[in-house]
């Protein structure tokens, strides 16, 4: 399977998009259905009214006892019960792309805890960052999450415990784009 990836806003796709936030920056034009396309190239170009390309790579930031314990409890995208999503678009400041590696990884993991606050809402929140800096996106991150109904609450106070972080004063764009099946 390709590690490349397509979202494509419009009015066509799999889910339903239930609501978009501009938590920072400027927001997205407001469409109805996401389709998601797991591919280098675009077959055709995309009837939507806007598109967001990742590819899912190496974990970056994690160390071997973190990779260790997320690949312990990390349950994959599309399971039949995970029927509430959100795909969360990130782009960071210049400062934060100044830094060393180990700079970034001190703010992101020893301060942030970003991991481990993940974790904790792992097996029930299911999630796939997606790169989108290095293909000269307007972003650096996206981000797809899965959930069941019941774990939306859950959801939320993963983010907001996120968003409180040493790591978010980095980030300047935010895009929290909701997401259903139909039936959820």
């Amino acid at each position: 399977m390709d590690r490349h990836y397509h979202f494509i806003g419009g009015d066509r796709g799999g889910w339903r998009v239930t609501r978009i936030d501009a938590v920072i920056g400027a927001s997205l034009d407001a469409v109805a259905r996401l389709e998601v396309r797991n591919s280098l190239q675009l077959e055709s170009a995309p009837a939507g009214t806007w598109a967001l390309r990742g590819f899912t790579s190496n974990v970056r930031y994690a160390e071997r006892d973190e990779v260790t314990a997320l690949r312990a409890v990390q349950e994959g995208l599309n399971r039949p019960e995970a029927r509430c999503a959100a795909l969360i678009r990130i782009r960071k400041n210049a400062a934060w792309w100044a830094l060393a590696q180990d700079e970034r990884r001190e703010i992101f993991e020893r301060q942030s805890r970003h991991t481990r606050l993940g974790l904790d809402y792992l097996p029930a929140i299911a999630r796939q960052l997606h790169h989108s800096r290095d293909l000269g996106e307007p972003f650096d991150f996206l981000t797809s999450f899965e959930f069941a109904p019941g774990h939306t609450a859950d959801f939320d106070r993963l983010v907001a415990q996120l968003r409180e972080t040493p790591e978010w004063p980095y980030v300047d764009r935010e895009v929290d784009i909701r997401l259903e099946l139909d039936g959820a």
